[in-house]
């Protein structure tokens, strides 16, 4: 059984855990172990991981859906003092058409990892949330203390129940404290050009759709929607480096560890504070690319809200979190990113 002080992350091969793993290696003295079953994702990040950081990371391939196999890996650990968990399927459109896909495993996979947080009793928990739990929301910026509004898709909906659960799970059990970070939009790769964004299925978010127009896997993209009320009339975003987000989640985890949080259950915003449009997205890359992007306005997609931007101040106070990376050093990364799989084909 192994005994040194373990940080357990679900979804270690996704995007967001993988950038979260490397700030983990480079900036603590952590064990860290991760599960993944690479339903979008690959074994090679782990690859990427110890070629930046020197380290190779021990992921389990299950499924957390399973929960004997889940509960085998911790009985494999005796001190793990925190778990941040990822794990989760997180495609809007694909929540809209697949519905039963994403109640099914996001539900599931977080009750599990609950339990077995309960049950092995381990204190300290991170849960990726998403901006998308505000809805339609027509006050901006968003604060914390903002309503929650209908859930725009499936996907949404299953953070917003996933933080009731968390809510509930923190207070019927006083042992477990707990910090929902609601992403807003993570972007961007690793500085070294080494890790980033890599679904396995069609990428469904601007900055991946925009590197693989620019390098010529997708012959033109598509822009969804010029009309909403907005500078340019396309949507407003709040786009935030991937290696800033994942720093917050080492703070919240340091604030957990350290007993200085004074609620067993907190929610944080992890924003920029700053909206911006895809129409500037676009115009960002091309500026840092030198390259012209071919796109064209097509229909508004289901599920799609206008614009959704944050106000940071709550999280800069409990976190002192600020993200450093400004857009353009984010569409950097990302292009680099997208030249370093180059060399791989």
């Amino acid at each position: 059984m192994n005994s040194s002080k373990t940080i357990l992350v679900t979804g270690g091969a996704g995007y967001i855990g993988s950038h979260t793993i490397i700030e983990l290696i480079q900036t603590t003295s952590f064990n860290v172990v991760s599960i993944d079953n690479y339903s979008n994702s690959t074994n090679k990040t782990f690859d990427r991981i110890e070629q930046i950081t020197g380290k190779r990371i021990l992921n389990y391939q299950i499924d957390i859906c399973n929960k004997s196999e889940l509960e085998k890996v911790f009985e494999q650990y005796n001190n793990i003092v925190g778990i941040i968990h990822f794990a989760a399927f997180k495609s809007v459109g694909e929540s809209v058409s697949d519905p039963q896909k994403y109640y099914y495993n996001n539900i599931n996979s977080l009750l599990n990892i609950l339990d077995c947080s309960e049950k092995y009793k381990i204190k300290n928990f991170i849960f990726s949330s998403s901006c998308s739990v505000y809805g339609n929301i027509e006050e901006l910026p968003v604060k914390e203390t903002s309503p929650i509004g209908k859930a725009e898709s499936p996907y949404a909906f299953t953070k917003q129940v996933g933080e009731e659960i968390i809510k509930d799970y923190a207070k019927a059990y006083s042992h477990i404290q707990t910090i929902a970070l609601r992403y807003f939009n993570p972007v961007g790769a690793h500085v070294s050009g080494l890790n980033g964004e890599l679904p396995i299925n069609k990428p469904n978010n601007l900055v991946p759709i925009i590197t693989n127009t620019a390098i010529g896997k997708i012959a033109q993209m598509t822009v969804f929607g010029n009309d909403y009320p907005t500078r340019d009339g396309t949507c407003i975003r709040d786009y935030v480096h991937v290696t800033d987000i994942a720093i917050a989640h080492i703070k919240a985890l340091d604030l957990l560890i350290e007993n200085k949080n004074k609620l067993h259950f907190s929610i944080l915003n992890l924003g920029s504070g700053n909206g911006v449009s895809v129409l500037e997205a676009i115009s960002a890359f091309e500026k840092v690319s030198g390259l012209k992007l071919k796109f064209e306005i097509g229909k508004k997609r289901e599920g799609d809200v206008g614009a959704i931007y944050s106000d940071n101040s709550f999280t800069e106070k409990i976190l002192g979190w600020t993200p450093k990376y400004n857009l353009e050093d984010m569409m950097r990364s990302a292009w680099k990113w997208e030249l370093e799989q180059q060399k791989d084909n």
